[in-house]
């Protein structure tokens, strides 16, 4: 073989070495990357799950309004009450400068 064959052959022989090396470069940042990106998918998984786990229950928002509505009311009616029996408890009409009786 020639000298210029010789030298072209190893020209091509490095060269597809170059050209494995990175591939195999790209190809571990390749995985790298997917196994991050697996890494944050199973995040978003588990925090829907728990967004899922605490919106259950919101039906009974409106239901535990309701009750604490019912709960101030029968309060204003006992406080009502006691400021008509007993005096030293203001009424809201006293407070606004009313009788209270």
């Amino acid at each position: 073989m020639a000298e210029q064959e010789i030298t072209a052959w190893w020209t091509a022989v490095i060269a597809g070495f170059v050209v494995v090396l990175a591939v195999a470069a790209l190809l571990s940042l390749l995985v790298w990357l997917v196994k991050i990106i697996e890494r944050r998918v199973a995040q978003i998984r588990e925090t829907l799950e728990a967004i899922t786990a605490n919106t259950a229950s919101t039906a009974l928002i409106p239901r535990t309004g309701d009750a604490v509505d019912r709960v101030l009311a029968e309060g204003l009616q006992h406080h009502l009450l006691l400021g008509r029996v007993l005096p030293s408890i203001p009424t809201p009409a006293a407070a606004q400068g009313g009788n209270g009786s």
